[in-house]
């Protein structure tokens, strides 16, 4: 137990609470910026798109997202944030069941980036966005738990398709 609890437990946990703390914080320091630059109380945020900053390229817009990526899915309301605390437990215990200690970070990373954006749902009723994408096109709104979402399965595709690099 000792072997995979460093190995695979360890590395796994510290990534989902560390990514899930840098995410929350972002959040929050968004949320407290657009509340002073606007003088406008929390609730107010939760309608509006506020910028923050705004360059040629890429705005600090404030949102939230009642869907997934793109707001698909907004249509299922209070039942997806359940959906998703139900797969996010579900990719943890396949992760467990591998016991392959390469796949802990990407995993944890990934699993901390989730519940990051599934607490916001709980708390905000949806899910804090702030970076705006418009160089050359328009692109979604997004936050760096979706970073570290994309570069995670990216990570994971990588070792399933190179399995020399998971030893």
């Amino acid at each position: 137990m000792p072997k995979l609890f460093y190995k695979l437990l360890l590395p796994l946990i510290l990534s989902i609470v560390g990514i899930f703390i840098i995410d929350q914080g972002i959040k929050e320091f968004f949320m407290l910026k657009a509340m002073g630059i606007y003088g406008v109380p929390q609730d107010y945020l939760y309608t509006r798109a506020l910028d923050i900053y705004q360059t040629n390229c890429i705005n600090m817009r404030l949102v939230f997202n009642y869907g997934v990526a793109f707001s698909m899915f907004a249509f299922l309301e209070e039942y997806l944030k359940w959906l998703q605390l139900v797969l996010i437990f579900g990719a943890f215990l396949y992760i467990i069941s591998l016991r392959k200690s390469c796949y802990a970070l990407p995993s944890g990373i990934l699993i901390g980036a989730g519940l990051s954006n599934i607490y916001d749902r709980f708390i905000h009723g949806g899910v804090v966005d702030y970076v705006y994408w418009h160089c050359g096109f328009n692109f979604a709104i997004f936050n760096f738990a979706d970073v570290m979402i994309d570069f995670a399965v990216v990570w994971i595709l990588l070792l399933n398709f190179k399995p020399q690099l998971c030893k």
